[in-house]
């Protein structure tokens, strides 16, 4: 059927007039798109029978207005920024869709689609502080402070329900198991830094296996305290107890000393009998050189030899020892010997003989012995 049917009712939607079929008026249009959402909005006052130019010059205004903040809403609400430190998590009717990186994103309207913003570069920390028991049935009072960051962000938003009460109570029942196995006074002196690196290792562990989404980045202990009633006696076993660490470093302070002490006394002994053993060697090879060449000057010359020898041994024994000349024949007086000072003279000249080295042997000749030969006293 035609828009303007042969019984005259127009159903013609642009309203044109008679059979003109040109292009429908945009303000007409305009107008009657106003007209709608005045009826949807409350403003329906404004019917058909108004004519065409009736309408409200100020209508078209105000939908422009309103149509461009609608579209500002609408892009303010789909258009958003993920931050550097951030990864966002897409949720479309309550469903995990999958996570976004830092930048510029679009997303539908809530609440169809959904973006949660999650901080993974931020250090959380959360402190613990309970009484607790050790291996030898003792309590203890320990305080640890963690700090962890989220590595997965899907895991840590519904993998566990409250990913903060977990970690507290992980890190709680870690440290319990670590505590119970200890004793007190491991705990309370030298165990901080060791219990302390056990329990992070221990506490990612149990996160990992609950996919958690969150990485143990430090934990520290603080000094453990031993119950009030008590403290007095466990303050004296500390005092005590470093009084023990004090005499053992300087026992082995002593002992480092007499080591080194002790090591040069040795080295230099070393040394000593090292130059005694040359000398010794040399003088043995200078005593046998000697000999050789008095063997073969003996075999050349005996008599000679025999007579060199003799006079060489009288010459030293006579040399380190005090001589009195006394002529008795026909002599009537009594001779004074000071013997005391005979003897401090002869003492005086063995040593200097002793400092004095004899050098080479050097063969006799026939005219050496001549020269060398004491006189001899006629009886």
């Amino acid at each position: 059927m035609s828009w303007n049917d042969s019984n005259g009712n127009d159903q013609d939607p642009w309203k044109n007039k008679g059979n003109n079929q040109g292009p429908p008026d945009l303000d007409e249009v305009v107008r009657k798109m106003q007209e709608k959402l005045s009826s949807i909005f409350g403003g329906g006052g404004k019917g058909k029978g108004k004519g065409k130019g009736s309408g409200n010059p100020g209508n078209s205004g105000t939908f422009l207005v309103v149509s461009i903040l609608l579209l500002g809403l609408l892009a303010w609400e789909m258009v958003y920024r993920i931050d550097p430190a951030e990864r966002g998590v897409v949720m479309r009717f309550g469903q995990y869709i999958s996570v976004l990186q830092p930048g510029p994103h679009i997303r539908f309207p809530r609440p169809i689609e959904q973006v949660v913003k999650v901080n993974v570069e931020r250090i959380q920390t959360l402190t613990s502080d309970s009484a607790m028991l050790t291996g030898d049935e003792n309590i203890v009072d320990v305080e640890v402070a963690i700090q962890y960051r989220i590595k997965d962000v899907k895991n840590y938003l519904f993998a566990i329900a409250d990913p903060d009460v977990s970690v507290r109570r992980v890190t709680e029942s870690a440290i319990r198991d670590i505590i119970g196995g200890s004793t007190l006074s491991f705990v309370i002196t030298e165990g901080r830094a060791e219990i302390a690196t056990n329990a992070q290792t221990l506490i990612q562990e149990i996160l990992d296996n609950y996919s958690s989404g969150v990485e143990v980045t430090s934990v520290n202990m603080q000094p453990a305290k031993p119950p009030e009633q008590v403290k007095a006696s466990f303050d004296d076993a500390i005092k005590a107890r470093e009084d023990e660490q004090r005499k053992i470093n300087e026992a082995e302070a002593y002992r480092n000393e007499v080591v080194e002490r002790s090591a040069g006394e040795a080295a230099r002994i070393r040394l000593d009998a090292e130059g005694y053993q040359k000398s010794v060697i040399s003088q043995a090879e200078g005593e046998a050189s000697r000999f050789s060449q008095l063997y073969t000057e003996y075999e050349k010359a005996p008599v000679v030899t025999r007579n060199r020898l003799y006079l060489d041994a009288m010459e030293q024994v006579m040399s380190s020892s005090s001589k009195v000349v006394m002529d008795n024949e026909g002599s009537s007086n009594l001779m004074y010997l000071p013997l005391d000072k005979l003897l401090e003279q002869t003492n005086k000249k063995a040593r200097d003989v002793d400092s004095i080295d004899p050098g080479p042997y050097q063969p006799a000749t026939e005219d050496s012995t001549r020269q060398r030969r004491a006189p001899r006293i006629n009886r």
